[in-house]
């Protein structure tokens, strides 16, 4: 690489570092916003929700990679304009179109980061992040109520992974388990077992639910073969899936792996099936990363119409188009997740205005 590129490098790369951990933090509190100060306020273990926190950094790390290195090159280009170093570099036969090769192996760089922290890290914290919350509902059952009930005023339901249905009516002091019904299911057939219980607890530190002053209900064709009572019982619980978002308990298509997504929404388009979100999530995950090789391209773009205009960017300007690339992803991500464009669309279509802004640019650049 030529000492004109490194150069350009030189003064973008600390400004992408600093800028990566800006929109990291500003992603990781935007994100978990809604989570954090309940949790803390109804006395979850903050070692837990520290943990829940740092899980959430790789995705943030995935979605800011191309923010970021937008911000860091308007920022870097704009300093060398108004330092008019760029204006000497012209003056040494240096055309200013060869910003743009640096910029986008850098680019490139940033797209091959950004798909491997999405494809292989993202998918792994997030099912790390289930297990810590379900932690945390363990270490304090009190975090999934407010005011003793559920999010939504009604009594909160939690379910394992031997399909038992373990409906909790009220959570008292101290973490007290009342009215308690776990239902075993079987599919398509009605419930195998019903399990009640006046009150009972969570063992801290196991997966246990110790119950009291209950009764066991067995069930063949709908019909009761055993009642048993009990005054205290142990039931061992299997992966309760406790998610403490509001969105609910499984996770979203776009923390699937590439391979599974694929899989799945080759399956719903052989059957007919239209589920907008998995569709979207599926090409989400290839242009969200490319999104660094658009985002490289206007900015570059942008830089040298600025220059070529007499025009300095500056900081408020980087700002103002860091934020309007992330409303409009924000836009079309929610449009394609309800059906609203495609998921092609709403996938790819920041990255194109991005990249026909870029060329527009260019051209008007060549006609001064």
């Amino acid at each position: 690489m030529k000492l004109f590129e490194r150069y350009v490098l030189s003064e973008i790369l600390p400004l992408l570092l600093g800028a990566l951990s800006a929109v990291i933090v500003l992603l990781v509190l935007a994100a978990l916003q809604e989570v954090i100060a309940p949790l803390l306020a109804k006395g979850a273990n903050p070692v837990l929700v520290a943990r829940v926190l740092a899980l959430n950094v790789p995705e943030a790390a995935a979605r800011a990679l191309p923010i970021a290195l937008m911000f860091a090159t308007l920022l870097g280009l704009s300093r060398l304009s108004s330092d008019s170093e760029l204006k000497g570099a012209l003056a040494a036969g240096i055309p200013a179109t060869r910003l743009l090769w640096p910029v986008l192996a850098l680019g490139l760089g940033v797209t091959v980061l950004a798909f491997a922290l999405g494809e292989g890290l993202v998918p792994r914290a997030k099912v790390q992040e289930r297990k810590v919350k379900q932690e945390i509902v363990f270490d304090n059952p009190r975090v999934i109520g407010l005011d003793g009930v559920g999010a939504d005023g009604q009594s909160i339901v939690l379910r394992d992974a031997l399909n038992r249905a373990i409906n909790v009516g009220k959570i008292g002091p101290g973490g007290e388990l009342e009215d308690l019904r776990i239902v075993t299911m079987q599919g398509g057939l009605p419930p195998r077992e019903v399990i009640t219980a006046r009150s009972g607890r969570l063992t801290p530190g196991s997966n246990v639910l110790e119950l009291r002053d209950g009764r066991r209900v067995t069930y063949q064709d709908a019909r009761p073969v055993t009642i048993l009572t009990f005054k205290t019982g142990s039931l061992p619980v299997q992966d309760v899936q406790a998610d403490l978002d509001a969105g609910g308990g499984e996770l979203k298509p776009i923390y699937s792996p590439l391979r599974e997504l694929w899989a799945k929404t080759s399956s719903y388009r052989q059957q007919g099936i239209n589920s907008p979100a998995d569709f979207t999530a599926l090409h989400r995950k290839f242009a969200e990363p490319l999104a660094a090789l658009a985002l490289a391209f206007f900015a570059v773009s942008l830089a040298v119409f600025t220059f070529r205009s007499g025009r300095d960017l500056g900081l408020v300007w980087a700002l103002l188009l860091t934020f309007a690339y992330y409303a409009t992803w924000s836009v079309f991500r929610v449009m394609g997740e309800n059906g609203a464009v495609s998921g092609v669309i709403a996938a790819y279509a920041p990255d194109l205005i991005a990249v026909v802004a870029g060329g527009v640019l260019l051209w008007l650049t060549g006609r001064r």
